[in-house]
């Protein structure tokens, strides 16, 4: 079967404190988005997985995510199975957009669909939660405020479907480094505050992430600041920034590659689920 895998944007990132397992506590809402990777995960004869990828720069060994996913789920259920998969990669990495954690879940769901298991959501979810902090999220794929490090997934109504540019700079950042930092890094309420509606737009992570890349507050203070742009901040650990469109607003990408130029990544999607 085919399967889409969407990225995701933190709406609201609170960090609330590092927890005794090195983790740290967290609030935030998530939203999924259109902008997808597809995967093609197919039953075979022989146990063990065949994992290829579309981008050389990934590992396609057990330290993939979607690796860990399939053997997550054979664990879980007792089965034995052989699975061939194979992902096309649209999602930047390293980009706060969540696309590795949405590769697991959709592993997770089609060997659920494949083999016929027949797992709830409920269940799924906490076999998602042994892989990663934000794979649980992606189950469900509907916004919703996820606490723990992450596992504890609440829906949500009332997100607007909003239509969302992101713009990906030519660097990763570390969500491990981000986390880090952040126990270090003065602590402020926000750089530059947004509101998408009701929503207050806040993520704790912008100030350690800021201090080292500077080129990150100076775009979103960029994009706040253009015309059909409402709201702007940074997704996740970074690095990724993103703006909330509204109006007219059809040519904020070319204007982001004329000001920053063509290394700096540019996508154009919506809210979606």
């Amino acid at each position: 079967m085919t399967i889409d895998a969407p990225a995701k944007v933190n709406l609201t990132l609170r960090v609330l404190g590092r927890r005794p397992d090195g983790f740290h506590d967290i609030e935030t809402l998530m939203a999924p988005l259109d902008l997808a990777d597809r995967l093609e995960v197919e039953l075979k004869d022989s146990p063990g997985i065949e994992f290829s990828c579309s981008d050389p720069s990934l590992p396609t060994d057990g330290s993939n995510l979607v690796c860990k996913a399939v053997g997550a789920f054979a664990a879980a259920t007792g089965r034995e199975f052989g699975v061939r998969t194979h992902l096309e990669k649209r999602i930047p990495h390293g980009a706060g957009l969540g696309g590795g954690s949405s590769d697991a879940a959709a592993v997770l769901k089609a060997l659920n669909e494949l083999l016929g298991v027949g797992l709830s959501v409920e269940e799924l979810e906490k076999i998602a939660a042994s892989i990663g902090s934000d794979v649980a999220f992606f189950i469900r794929g509907v916004p919703a405020i996820c606490r723990g490090r992450g596992e504890r997934v609440e829906p949500v109504e009332g997100v607007p479907s909003a239509e969302i540019l992101l713009v990906k700079p030519p660097f990763p950042v570390s969500t491990a480094w981000a986390y880090g930092a952040w126990a270090a890094a003065e602590k402020s309420l926000e750089t530059f505050p947004a509101m998408l509606g009701s929503i207050a737009m806040v993520n704790d992570l912008e100030s350690p992430v800021f201090s080292k890349h500077l080129q990150l507050p100076v775009l979103k203070r960029w994009l706040a600041t253009q015309p059909g742009v409402c709201a702007a901040m940074m997704s996740g650990s970074g690095s990724t920034v993103f703006a909330v469109l509204e109006g007219v607003a059809e040519d904020v990408g070319e204007r982001v590659r004329k000001e920053f130029g063509e290394r700096f990544s540019v996508w154009r999607c919506r809210i979606a689920y």
